[in-house]
């Protein structure tokens, strides 16, 4: 007879499955977009800061994905882009931003965070906004997609650590995406 610990085992596998073949779907669209090198990005300062984001997004995000799921998860990307940028602006200044997320998030509220973060933080024009707003909007549509294939049961934990995941692989694709954009190119050595 299985007890908890190894149901407790054999979900953390489904998960880390889940997030395995989450990953190689969203970066397969991105490589074929041309929006991000074969090599995933070894960027150790913004993945450090990945747990406070999530913990600090993740009241706004699940209040908002009932309604507007691919704004809950699309916002996440966006946020990835902003850590990215911010990484090459002045990392020593924004590294001790106690929390990353309410600093992008208060200027325009949630709702307009992706408006500031093209604008302000991404320094975009019209165009390039809009461009970046539907790569963002297909990767989430396509996030949303996966989660909904997998059936995972509203409210349970499973779905709760699925959405999670799936919060962590956009915010590492939205980085991947600005990290190229500014010319860092990710090659075997």
């Amino acid at each position: 007879m299985a007890g908890p610990f190894y149901t407790i085992m054999q979900d953390k596998e489904y998960l880390d499955n889940f997030e395995i073949t989450l990953y190689k779907n969203l970066h397969g669209y991105l490589l074929a977009q041309n929006e991000v090198d074969k090599m995933k990005p070894d960027a150790p300062d913004i993945e450090d800061k990945w747990e406070q984001i999530c913990q600090s997004y993740l009241p706004d995000g699940m209040r908002e994905f009932g309604a507007y799921p691919t704004v809950s998860l699309g916002w996440m990307m966006f946020i990835g882009m902003a850590v990215a940028q911010l990484w090459d602006d002045d990392w020593e200044k924004y590294s001790k931003e106690k929390d990353l997320y309410f600093f992008l998030r208060e200027v325009r509220g949630y709702d307009c965070m992706d408006e500031h973060i093209c604008e302000d933080i991404l320094k975009l024009n019209a165009d390039e906004a809009k461009a970046l707003t539907k790569l963002c909007g297909d990767m989430a549509l396509s996030a949303h997609h996966a989660l909904l294939h997998e059936g995972f049961e509203p409210g349970t934990p499973m779905a709760f650590h699925a959405y999670v995941r799936t919060l962590h692989q956009l915010y590492l694709a939205g980085a991947a995406v600005q990290l190229k954009r500014m010319g860092y190119h990710m090659t075997k050595i």
